[in-house]
């Protein structure tokens, strides 16, 4: 006889009291014990309210408490996605216990405007922090899905709680506390509507890439048991989940070979450098980019972003335009340096693409696309598979060479990987702003030309400048403070 416990982020304006009093409403037409503790913010939209509510599964009387408590809550809501961030940071949202459900929009905070320059905060890395750190997640633009409706957030909310099923109150209650409560009443139903059949949906679609993982597990139980016997029980998570990216992605002996990189990283490295080899071994080329266009996956969240109803015919065109180096990525190695050559020597490289358009809702485009997409027996034998092989030793080999040095060192080389992403011009211009990273400031930090703290700050300092800049201006200008900085301590060791 455990409560349900609720923690609504709000901010003023978006009606979190109406939603707190929506949900006391349903569950005492339902008989059962609730309870509910409204802290306000300052109004308006300058302020953040919060709302903690305890719900019974009976009647029974019981004493429910007044305040959440860290890592007690079992659904958190968030009008807006800063909000959800907030309670992770509070320690309120817990990986064990916690359903998140949560606007991706942004309204930006006082800080956040009054920067002077980009202050607005990193919404990847806030994205990332309610996936690692909640149990379950309900995300989408719920302002856009209200506007939509003609109703207010709140509503939408309402209907992504009750769409979560983590309340044993059913639709009609709350549909009936809407009612009850006499303001927009259709334009409300409308938005509790559309947030419940999202939050289903969304729901489907865990259980569908859970049964997707449990299905890539098959015939690797074997490397998943020799990691939990090798490595820490914080990493086993990340290094699992790069065991079953790799298997699906090539094959298992593919997923033994990153078990087999990662027996000589340090244990406290470890978690970090499981995650940056698994996505840089799951490299992204024609044959993945082919499998992702076609997946039954990709199809429905299609349809879902435009709304199609099932009867309602939907036509999809695939651009692209890839350009010789793409092409030469799927060759044999040989002929792909010579094409590469001949291309450098005639000034046609970066220069010369060919622009395919692809409608892959019809039987010939699709069935084009699959059978790029069923070429991954023939991957280790392309130019790109050898090429992303080698970049990946000598990553690895500049971590396992800084790691005596200073582990800070190491750890800043761990991230440099998050330079090299996508394919085509994307790889391209990634690839060499980590080479010249590489050259100009790890190769110097590794010989002894900086100190380790200063070495560590250096490579930190030049990844923000590459990921802020992808022309590389800002890079260059980081790279000539670095090497002036460094002189005199070069010049004192020789």
């Amino acid at each position: 006889m455990k409560p349900t416990t609720i923690l609504i982020g709000a901010l003023g304006g978006d009606g979190g009291g109406v939603l707190c009093d929506w949900i006391v409403t349903a569950a005492q037409a339902q008989g059962l014990g609730v309870q509910a503790t409204q802290i306000p913010g300052v109004a308006q939209r300058t302020g953040a309210t919060t709302y903690y509510l305890e719900v019974m599964p009976g009647p029974r009387p019981a004493v429910l408490a007044l305040n959440p408590a860290i890592g007690e809550v079992d659904v958190a809501l968030a009008t807006e996605l800063l909000e959800a961030g907030r309670m992770i940071f509070n320690g309120f949202v817990s990986p064990e216990r916690t359903t998140l459900i949560a606007s991706t929009h942004r309204v930006l905070a006082i800080g956040e405007r009054a920067a002077m320059g980009d202050g607005s905060f990193d919404v990847g890395r806030l994205l990332r922090a309610v996936k690692e750190r909640s149990r379950a997640q309900i995300l989408f633009d719920m302002d856009q899905a209200a506007e939509e409706a003609g109703s207010v957030i709140n509503a939408v909310l309402l209907g992504a709680l009750a769409g979560s099923g983590r309340l044993p109150i059913p639709d009609a209650s709350f549909e009936a506390a809407i009612r009850e409560g006499g303001k927009s009443v259709d334009a409300n139903l409308a938005g509790f509507v559309f947030g419940r059949g999202h939050a289903r949906g969304e729901l489907e679609q865990a259980v569908r890439e859970h049964q997707k993982r449990q299905a890539a597990a098959v015939g690797v139980e074997d490397l998943i048991e020799r990691a939990r016997k090798t490595y820490p029980a914080k990493s086993l998570d990340m290094v699992e989940e790069g065991i079953r990216r790799l298997a699906s992605y090539q094959d298992r002996r593919y997923a033994t070979l990153y078990l087999d990189r990662l027996d000589n990283v340090r244990p406290d490295l470890l978690r970090d450098v499981a995650r940056h080899l698994a996505v840089r071994m799951s490299f992204e080329d024609v044959i993945r980019v082919a499998a992702a266009k076609t997946s039954r996956e990709r199809m429905a969240r299609v349809r879902a972003e435009v709304r199609a109803k099932p009867h309602e015919p939907v036509e999809l065109t695939e651009h692209f335009k890839p350009g010789i180096e793409e092409i030469c990525a799927m060759l044999p190695p040989r002929l792909a340096r010579r094409i590469l050559a001949w291309a450098r020597r005639t000034g046609r490289l970066g220069k010369v693409y060919f622009s395919m358009h692809v409608r892959t809702t019809t039987v010939w485009g699709f069935a084009r696309l699959r059978l790029l997409a069923g070429l991954r027996w023939w991957r280790p034998r392309t130019y790109r598979y050898v090429e992303e092989q080698a970049e990946i030793e000598r990553w690895l080999a500049d971590v396992r060479a800084a790691t005596p040095i200073s582990v800070e060192l190491a750890r800043e080389i761990v991230e440099s990987a998050r330079l090299i992403k996508g394919y085509g011009d994307t790889h391209a211009r990634g690839l060499a702003n980590y080479r010249r990273i590489a050259a100009e400031v790890i190769a110097p930090a590794l010989m002894g030309r900086m100190t380790p703290r200063a070495a560590a700050d250096a490579v930190a300092s030049a990844r923000v400048a590459a990921l802020a800049d992808p022309d590389g201006e800002s890079l260059s200008r980081t790279l000539a403070a670095i090497a002036s900085a460094s002189r005199p301590l070069s010049q004192a060791a020789e």
